[in-house]
């Protein structure tokens, strides 16, 4: 019984640091539609790099969208080696073509 009050008091204190986590991500993009934030967020590494980091390496790049399209949906590793330590991106070869280019928009709309 006091294993159980142990666990529940560290989830409840855990519980609003993993809602802050997610903080820089729009509701829309947050799981259960997509999993991006599962490693990725706007301003901070998380597993993979800030979105505003890849979307500053790309900004001004004719054909963009269409590079991180097949990035995203291959997944893959080499790009960001030293931002993740060697750790592939996972392929996302579900997500429609109409949300892939609103998630993009909104991470190319980062570099600001």
């Amino acid at each position: 019984m006091k294993l159980k009050k142990i666990i529940l008091a560290v989830g409840f204190m855990t519980a609003p640091l993993a809602a802050w986590a997610v903080g820089d991500m729009p509701d829309w993009i947050k799981a259960p539609t997509y999993d991006c934030a599962t490693c990725h967020r706007v301003g901070t590494k998380l597993v993979g790099p800030p979105w505003k980091d890849v979307a500053a390496r790309y900004r001004g790049q004719a054909g963009a969208e269409a590079k991180l399209m097949e990035k995203v949906r291959k997944g893959g590793k080499g790009n960001w080696d030293k931002v993740t330590g060697g750790v592939p991106m996972s392929p996302h070869p579900n997500i429609s073509d109409a949300d892939l280019k609103k998630v993009l928009g909104f991470e190319l709309s980062t570099a600001k």
